[in-house]
C-alpha cells in the first residue's frame, strides 16, 4: 500500500498494491495495519455501495453530529472524488481536494470526518463502494452546494449533471453549519 500526496493532508489517498497475471489481479482493499502505518486509524461501522450513470453527481455531504469519516473507493467506472474540509480551526477550511477513483487504478481515498463529500461520474456508470465510521443519521445530514462560487470546485463536467433534489438546492459555505 502507498500513500499518495493530497492538497489537504488529512484526505488520504492509497494506492494498493496490485498483484495481476493472465488469470486477473488480487489486491488488498483495506488492511486495517497497514493503512494505519500510514495516517488511517479508523473503526467502520457501516458498508455502502451505490450505482450512479454518466453525468451523476452526488453530495456535498455531510453530517453535522455523528459526523462520518469514509473511504471511499471505485469498482466499476471511474469518478472524480471531492473532499471539502468544513473544520473551522483547520488552515484548509473551506479548501477542497479532489482525484480521480476508478476501477481501473483501484486507489481509495480517506475523508475524514469534519468534512464534506461528493463525486461525480466521468465513465458510462460508476459503482461506488465506502466503508463509514458512524452510521447514516438523515435528520444529521447536510448539504454543501457543489457548485457554490466560493469553494470554485473544478468539476470535470461534460455538461448539467444529474443532481438529486437535495444536491441542487444545497448551502452555500458562506451559510453552512460547519465543524468547530
Amino acid at each position: 500500500m502507498q500513500l499518495l500526496d493530497t492538497a489537504i493532508p488529512d484526505v488520504l489517498l492509497f494506492e494498493p498494491k496490485v498483484f495481476g497475471d493472465a488469470r486477473g489481479f488480487f489486491f488488498e482493499s483495506y488492511n486495517q495495519r497497514a493503512m494505519a502505518a500510514l495516517g488511517l486509524d479508523a473503526t467502520f461501522v457501516q458498508d455502502n455501495h451505490s450505482l450512479s450513470g454518466h453525468n451523476v453527481l452526488r453530495g456535498l455531504h455531510y453530517q453535522i453530529e455523528h459526523a462520518q469519516g469514509k473511504l471511499v473507493r471505485v469498482v466499476a467506472g471511474e469518478v472524480f472524488d471531492v473532499a471539502v474540509d468544513l473544520r473551522l480551526s483547520s488552515t484548509t477550511f473551506g479548501k477542497w481536494t479532489g482525484h480521480v477513483l476508478s476501477a481501473e487504478n483501484k486507489r481509495m481515498m480517506w475523508i475524514p470526518p469534519g468534512f464534506a463529500h461528493g463525486f461525480y461520474v466521468t465513465s458510462d456508470s460508476a459503482e461506488f463502494l465506502y466503508k463509514t465510521t458512524d452510521y447514516w443519521f438523515p435528520e444529521h445530514e447536510r448539504c454543501l452546494l457543489w457548485n457554490d462560487p466560493d469553494l470554485t470546485i473544478a468539476w470535470p463536467l461534460t455538461g448539467e449533471p444529474q443532481l438529486a433534489a437535495k444536491d441542487s438546492t444545497g448551502t452555500r459555505l458562506a451559510q453552512a453549519e460547519v465543524y468547530l
